[in-house]
This record gives structure tokens, sequence and C-alpha cells, in this order.
């Protein structure tokens, strides 16, 4: 959605197989005229986020939006198909406190985190303010006002 709107994306990816299926989409939108403008706003870079973001030395990005895996629950429904599938190449995100440190020393304005409605903060620092919806919620870090 981002990039449908201008704005310039970095996707990170540690998971190597993940990251191979998120190049050939990306590389199948490039060849897209319906689609290719929209993916020429996108680079992809595979590796551990902690390790990239600490390492950054492009102008640092004003949001950095994190969508790490949600935890394990142990209710009877059934996560969607495709998230059952990727939970046992992914796992869990153990370093989240850390993901989530790197980012807030990194981004110039928000940090944004994506969670199950019902699950604690990632620990560390809290929450400027959250946006809940039906079955997740968005933690907003903010650390200046974005200007129009």
């Amino acid at each position: 959605m981002l990039a449908s709107l201008g704005c310039n994306i970095t996707l990170i990816e540690r998971q190597p197989l993940i990251a191979a299926l998120l190049e050939d989409g990306l590389a199948r939108a490039r060849q897209s005229a319906e689609v290719a403008p929209i993916a020429a706003q996108m680079r992809l870079l595979q590796g551990n986020a902690i390790e990239l973001l600490s390492a950054w030395t492009d102008e640092a990005p004003q949001v950095i939006y994190l969508d790490p895996m949600f935890p394990h629950r142990d209710k009877s429904a059934l996560v969607k198909k495709e998230m059952r599938l990727f939970r046992p190449l992914v796992g869990d995100d153990f370093d989240a406190p850390a993901l989530l440190a790197a980012a807030l020393a990194l981004a110039s304005h928000r940090v944004v985190v994506k969670r199950p409605r019902k699950a604690p903060c990632i620990e560390g620092a809290k929450p400027s303010y959250v946006l809940e919806g039906k079955s997740s919620r968005y933690d907003i870090y903010a650390k200046k006002a974005l200007k129009a």
C-alpha cells in the first residue's frame, strides 16, 4: 500500500526461503506493466534485521514497520492455512525486543509494530498509542511529529 502511494520501501527478511519467495514475487511484479511502478519502489534485503538496522548507513527511514511472527497461541481455532505453513519455516521471534530496540534507534519519526490484539506489548519501551482492530493491533512508538 505504501509503495503504491510513492513511498520507498525496504523489506528485510531473515529466513532465506521466505526471502527467495519475496524476491521472486518482486521480480514478477517488475515484469507486469500494471504493478511495475509499485514494485520499483521496493527493495529486499535478506539478513538479520537487527544487524542490518544497527549497521544502516543510508538516510534513516522516517517510519519502520515491524511485523514479527505472532506468538504461538493455544486456542482451538486454527489460523489461516498460509500462516500455518509459515510458522515451521520462520519459528518464533524470540529476539523481538532487540529488533524493537534497533528500530527505535534508527527510525527518525515512528516505529509501528503489528501484534495480536490480546498479546502483550513487546518487552522494552511502551508504545505512545495503540490502534486496535478485530484480530490485531498496531503499537505505535512516536519519536517526533510527521510533517504533511
